[in-house]
Order: C-alpha cells, then structure tokens, then sequence
C-alpha cells in the first residue's frame, strides 16, 4: 500500500470512529470548504459545503445514541498525485434491523484531493442499497 492510500485510511478509520463517538469535531476534520455530500435523508439534491454538512450531523447521532452502530467492513482506496478515491460497505443499523437484515450494509464513497500536501474529503456520497 502506499503512502497516500495509508494516510487517507488512516483518515477514514478516524472518520467513522468519529462518527461512532458522535465527534462532530472529528466527524468535520479532513473536509473541504467545498464539499458536496450526498446522505441516505434528504435533501437529495445533495448539500454543499462545511456548514450544511455540519448541520447533517447531529440527527444522526441522536438516533444513533439509541443502540446503532457505524463499523467499516470493508474499505477500498486508490491514490493518484492530487486526487483519489475510496468506497466502502459499514455496518450502520440498530440490533433490530440487523436482527431483520443481517446483511445490510450502507454503501460509502469518498472522493479526494490533496491540498498543501494534506488529504481532504471533497465528495462525500452514503447509500443504501434499494431492494
């Protein structure tokens, strides 16, 4: 692996468990001012920019303060010079919905860009699968 993918890892095992403590300092950390995010509720036009994104933030933790979880699975990185990608599957959903769904998973992708020598999320996309 190289030095890139490892730091932008590192990024994103930090991110989730961030969202895991419901950190909003360490959840908004490694962004973009720009960044284009789209989330699982709406808005489904996406939202733009730090603000907006921060504002996402505190209803999830709320309902994940009831018993949810948020673990990655599964994490795929590829880093070229100044911009790279990464996707992954976690594991987010309460006892009761894994209980009725063992094998849901939330869907994430990632893109970013290397500014100043330090990587930083600029398009943030979560999904679940439709069935």
């Amino acid at each position: 692996m190289t030095d890139d993918a490892t730091q932008i890892r590192t990024l994103i095992t930090d991110w989730a468990a961030a969202v895991h403590r419901g950190d909003l300092d360490g959840v908004m950390a490694d962004h973009t001012e720009d960044l284009v995010m789209y989330d699982v509720p709406p808005p489904h036009a996406g939202i733009h920019g730090l603000d907006a994104y921060r504002a996402t933030w505190p209803p999830f933790f709320d309902w994940q303060a009831q018993g949810a979880c948020f673990d990655i699975d599964t994490l795929d990185i590829t880093a070229g010079t100044d911009v790279a990608y990464a996707h992954a599957l976690l594991r987010c959903g309460t006892p009761e919905e894994f209980a009725a769904y063992p094998s849901l998973r939330l869907r994430l992708t990632f893109g970013l860009r290397k500014e100043r020598g330090r990587w930083l999320v600029a398009h943030e996309h979560h999904s679940f699968p439709h069935d």
